[in-house]
């Protein structure tokens, strides 16, 4: 047997290191090529390593959210053959991971590994020869143990609307593996036990904030400290663009179904076109804003991994349902952790939106170093007052925040008022 060390390539774009996510192999456990080895985060993107080669797990160096640069040794092999070492080194002593495909990954760019190519089935793994595999012992969590699971069995569980507190699990420290998944749903094993609804619960859960949930936190943390930010809020009377967005969705139900964000993207490229100062991105190092002529916005969505910005690029060059149906397919790629890096980034203005949960107000922190982000509360029926009289109309506030830096107060209340004026008259959406 050989020495076979797998170490962290540089993944492109200026990548000095990676963040470990989630590790799919433990020492100990016989692999084949291209099977998973472990979720790596780079600054656009999480991107699942596969093996160069089959083998046998000797060690593997990180844990969990541990930072590593680009050619440290992530994984030690013995392999049949040659390795790729001079020499046998001294082996290093195994390294569990905490959290052990217990943490959600986040959006991914990845390899399909042997598995989803039809290859096989479960988990995959090969058993060596002459020894025959040992039959699984289902784990038996504790009440409040958070089940363990890689994010493709948990994906697929949350596809199959399944619980994975009441799945057992037989691998390692008790995670859930495909088969595990596959003998719940067949009916064959045994439900885990759960903790009676109303019993007492003590302790304290450690859940270590790493991969997109550690990068959204900086990314925020860095924004809200080093840059003044000002919000501001209008109420937008949107009752003749809801009754038009359900004419239009009735008149023609085999096109792209129009919900508010596409009359809002219109409305914000008309803006913007005089007002270039949101639409732009501020370096502090050079101090040069970069005003831009294309309108790039970006898509705040919360996905089961955390909060992704898809980005529709060329807004102003797409109708109302082509901006839906570029909309759509954003949020279903963000969602599903199918969206590509390009997807991702480029935004100069950013729009986000909790739908029904969007409150009266908010202030959000605009996604740095965009200057400017639009905030969309729910729509409520209002009584309001109207020619003297007191009638019912459907209301929304626009809650939007800026850089203080670039943007001053007369210009984003004047921004927001072109960004209000069509949503009231909608016709104006449709002139040049």
């Amino acid at each position: 047997m050989a020495r076979y060390v797998v170490k962290l390539p540089d993944l492109g774009e200026g990548m000095t290191e990676g963040e470990i996510v989630a590790w799919h192999v433990a020492p100990g456990e016989a692999i084949r090529e291209e099977d998973p080895l472990v979720e790596v985060m780079t600054d656009k993107a999480t991107v699942e390593l596969p093996s160069p080669v089959a083998g046998t797990v000797i060690a593997i160096h990180g844990k969990a959210g541990e930072r590593r640069p680009v050619g440290s040794e992530l994984v030690e092999l013995d392999v049949a053959g040659d390795g790729n070492i001079a020499k046998a080194a001294p082996r290093a002593e195994p390294v569990t991971p905490a959290g052990r495909g217990g943490v959600a990954a986040p959006l991914r760019s990845r390899v399909p590994s042997p598995r989803e190519r039809g290859e096989g089935q479960g988990e995959g793994r090969t058993v060596p020869a002459g020894i025959p595999p040992a039959a699984p012992t289902p784990h038996r969590r504790q009440p409040g143990e958070k089940p363990l699971a890689s994010p493709a069995v948990r994906r697929r569980a949350w596809d199959h609307g399944i619980a994975l507190q009441f799945v057992p699990g037989s691998g390692p420290g008790g995670r859930i593996t495909q088969p595990d998944l596959d003998r719940y749903m067949a009916g064959e094993a045994t439900p885990a036990a759960a903790a009676p609804a109303l019993a007492r619960r003590d302790g304290v859960e450690e859940v270590p904030v790493v991969g997109l949930r550690r990068a959204i936190a900086e990314h925020l943390q860095a924004a809200k400290r080093h840059i003044p930010h000002f919000s501001f809020v209008e109420e937008v009377d949107v009752t003749a663009l809801e009754d038009l967005r359900a004419q239009l969705n009735a008149r023609d139900p085999e096109r792209e179904h129009l919900t508010l964000l596409p009359f809002l993207v219109r409305a914000i490229v008309r803006a913007v076109a005089a007002h270039p100062q949101v639409n732009a991105r501020y370096d502090d190092e050079t101090g040069v804003l970069h005003r831009h002529m294309a309108v790039h916005i970006g898509i705040a969505t919360q996905t089961a991994s955390g909060l992704l910005v898809p980005v529709v690029r060329h807004a102003e060059e797409l109708d109302l349902w082509q901006s839906a149906a570029e909309l759509r397919r954003l949020s279903e790629a963000a969602r599903a952790g199918k969206a590509r890096s390009d997807d991702l980034a480029g935004s100069t203005i950013t729009i986000t939106s909790l739908g029904r949960l969007g409150g009266i107000a908010a202030t959000p922190i605009f996604n740095y170093p965009e200057v400017a982000i639009v905030g969309v509360n729910r729509i409520i029926e209002r009584p309001v007052v109207r020619n003297r009289e007191i009638v019912v109309r459907r209301i929304m506030n626009l809650s939007s925040s800026f850089d203080h830096r670039i943007v001053d107060g007369w210009e984003a209340a004047s921004f927001i008022q072109r960004v209000k004026e069509p949503l009231e008259q909608p016709a104006l959406l449709f002139l040049a």
